[in-house]
């Protein structure tokens, strides 16, 4: 390696920072007639692909709590949030003043129990319900693909063996 080549990669090192922290909802759904598992898709207002609601912390909210604001915010649907994690993935983010970061997106189960008819983010981005096997095909980031396919089987396993869902104290 050239003393100029390493000189680069050692000042790229100095300024990379740490991944920025986002919390998210993986918001679901049970159909009361089939039984069948629904996760909510969106698309991102700056992208168009498809992600889950999330954003950045807030003062005085715990990180569960977030991950329930955003999706009440972006995709309007409330319900009951887990208060422990389901696990986390990465993503490039750029910023408004063209900065690249890597974002680190802790998530949250979410059981939709309520759709409101206005919301804040409403006609800024598609929402849709799809089965977990599509929501693995639409979303790009290896690691949400991943958590779909945990909490599809964890889902299985729950509804099939009648384990009433875990109600967290909010």
């Amino acid at each position: 390696m050239t003393l100029l080549a390493r000189l680069a990669s050692d000042v790229q090192l100095m300024f990379r920072r740490p991944p920025r922290q986002q919390y998210a909802a993986l918001c679901y759904r049970v159909k009361k007639k089939t039984g069948e598992l629904e996760v909510l898709l969106m698309t991102s207002r700056d992208t168009g692909r498809w992600v889950i609601p999330k954003g950045w912390p807030m003062n005085r909210k715990c990180a569960y709590e977030v991950a329930a604001q955003e999706a009440l915010e972006e995709a309007g649907v409330r319900g009951t949030v887990e208060t422990e994690t389901l696990g986390d993935y990465t993503y490039p983010k750029v910023l408004r003043d063209g900065m690249k970061v890597t974002c680190k997106v802790q998530v949250y189960a979410l059981e939709v129990t309520g759709v409101a008819k206005n919301f804040k983010e409403k006609g800024e981005r598609t929402v849709e319900w799809v089965s977990c096997d599509e929501a693995v095909k639409r979303v790009q980031e290896s690691e949400l693909r991943n958590l779909f396919l945990a909490f599809k089987q964890r889902m299985a396993e729950r509804l099939s063996n009648g384990i009433p869902k875990q109600i967290p104290a909010e």
